[in-house]
């Protein structure tokens, strides 16, 4: 039996050395893609080299570089075999995944069962900001049937687990028990079956790999490459410009009708499913940590409780400014999780318009007609203008009489606090890279507490109907009847304001000319996707 799905298409430790694997001479070119070397730029770090630490973009980044699922996503999101060649339902509470014969770790280990089963095992055990037990929650057994065979049972329909899966990197049960994310940091656990092979890791610098000569699949067309970190668009852009780099990603929206002009360089872009939204404190009753009265006086009650106060701060966001004026038309407004076209989009929750007029009339029916004063956090080196959208947003909500502040730190300063729950309002990104809007339901709209729920749910909101609409969403077996559960629970949460979506990007990435890359919706930057042109 097998399940198809709908794709969306167009989108710590100082310096460590694996002495195993030196870094060899970089070819014949600077890495600008003229030799057998490639250097890359990106736009975020990663926050460990560890593929099961952290659910953020730029590490599961790196991670496919180096490790791989058993099953993995195309550019449009839609799943196909890795690991695993084929994978199906023995009932329906029972998959089966069949791995590929002959493939090998990096440390010449053959891949077997047993390892997938101790890598499924490793990661509810590791500590994380944000955990990717998420994928693995719906598992209730582990069955190893024989060396390429594994079974997996869940306590009821779950049409999802392939999909899922996609997102939990297979490691050599080798490694050990309890192996700590610092010893992939220095190199001693990063050892995957993925196209290239860690070579070292420099954090908020660089990582340098080389390729794998046994890969299992299509082998990168680059004998070595460097993978820098460069969080400033200034040097990210001019590395391309001056030919030390070959491809950069998240081109400044500012440069992009100059790049375009430019002989030199090659734009390509496509729409992603990052939504970038604003978050808001539901759960405190008392006084929330970054808000005040009008003149600074604790208010003794959590103003961001009423449903009306977060619809007049949604209502006071002119989105289409923000994506014409500020994100120089590489966005689109948004109103839920998912982009329109993708699976899970549910056409009868609108983009909210921009109202202040209505906004000031929600604070005063809700018994604020002077305002309070607030703080907006948010990251300065994670997403496309991320300070200025806050910068904006601070200059709307001020208008109708919510006096904001906006602090803007890095994104790993940022997630600490939020991690302690020391934020009233706060900007983030959320990439739904699965393809469809589970992921988003499951760990940001997710009631925090419950088992596999919520956990990136900073600003705590709850609400039994959606989780359970999520969750009949995920055991219903007929794609259409799990769409619409999806769109429902989603139309739930944006009925009350549970965040305040903004705008989903789009992702631009930016080539030396002669060579091309692959648009994904995940808005990965993948060295393996580069090539020359013909």
């Amino acid at each position: 039996m097998s399940l198809t799905r709908r794709g969306f298409g167009t989108a710590l430790l100082g310096a460590a050395t694996l002495p195993a694997l030196p870094l060899r001479a970089q070819g014949n070119g600077s890495g600008n893609g003229e030799g057998d070397a490639l250097s890359v730029a990106v736009s975020a770090p990663p926050a460990s080299i560890d593929p099961q630490y952290y659910t953020l973009t730029p590490s599961i980044q790196v991670s496919t570089h180096l490790f791989d699922a058993l099953v993995e996503r195309d550019e449009n999101s839609r799943t196909k075999p890795a690991l695993a060649e084929s994978w199906r339902l023995v009932d329906d509470t029972t998959w089966e995944f069949t791995l590929r014969s002959g493939v090998k770790f990096h440390n010449g280990e053959t891949l077997v069962a047993e390892d997938v089963a101790y890598s499924l095992r490793r990661v509810p055990t590791v500590q994380s900001p944000s955990s990717f037990a998420v994928y693995t929650r719906a598992i209730t057994a582990v069955e190893v049937v024989d060396e390429r065979r594994i079974r997996f049972k869940t306590a009821s329909p779950y049409p999802q687990l392939p999909n899922d899966l996609a997102a939990v990197a297979i490691l050599p049960r080798s490694l050990g028990e309890n192996v700590p994310s610092a010893d992939f940091n220095n190199g001693r656990a990063a050892i995957g079956t993925g196209p290239f092979r860690f070579v070292s890791y420099s954090p908020n610098d660089r990582v340098r790999m080389e390729r794998n000569e046994d890969y299992w699949g299509t082998k990168p067309e680059w004998r070595t490459l460097d993978y820098r970190i460069v969080t400033n668009s200034g040097p990210r852009v001019a590395a391309l410009l001056s030919g030390d780099v070959g491809m950069i990603d998240n081109v400044p929206t500012p440069d992009l009708a100059k790049l375009r002009k430019d002989d030199r360089i090659t734009i390509v872009e496509g729409n992603s499913l990052r939504l970038i939204f604003l978050g808001l404190d539901m759960f405190r009753d008392g006084d929330s940590p970054d808000i005040t009265g009008p003149n600074g006086e604790k208010l003794g009650k959590n103003p961001l409780q009423d449903r009306r106060v977060r619809e007049a701060m949604s209502v006071a966001i002119n989105r289409e400014a923000i994506v014409r004026r500020v994100m120089e038309g590489a966005a689109v407004a948004a109103g839920q999780f998912m982009p329109e076209g993708a699976f899970g989009y549910n056409p009868a929750i609108p983009v909210p318009g921009f109202d202040p007029n209505r906004a000031k009339a929600l604070l005063a029916e809700a018994g604020y007609p002077n305002g309070f004063s607030l703080i907006l956090r948010g990251p300065n080196d994670r997403y496309v203008n991320d300070e200025q959208i806050l910068q904006v947003v601070a200059q709307l909500w001020s208008r109708i009489g919510i006096k904001t502040q906006v602090d803007a730190q890095p994104l790993a300063t940022l997630i600490g606090r939020l991690n302690r729950f020391e934020a009233s309002a706060y900007l983030l990104g959320w990439s739904n890279s699965t393809g469809e809007p589970s992921t988003s339901l499951r760990a940001v709209l997710g009631t925090r507490g419950s088992p596999g729920l919520g956990l990136s749910n900073y600003g705590r909101y709850s609400s039994p109907e959606m989780d359970a609409l999520t969750a009949e969403g995920l055991r219903t077996l007929d794609e259409a009847a799990r769409e619409k559960k999806l769109q429902d629970a989603m139309a739930i949460a944006m009925r009350d304001v549970a965040v305040i979506p903004l705008h989903t990007q789009k992702s631009v990435w930016g080539l030396r000319r002669g060579l091309t890359t692959t648009a994904r919706v995940d808005e990965q930057t993948l060295a393996a996707t580069v090539r020359r042109q013909a």
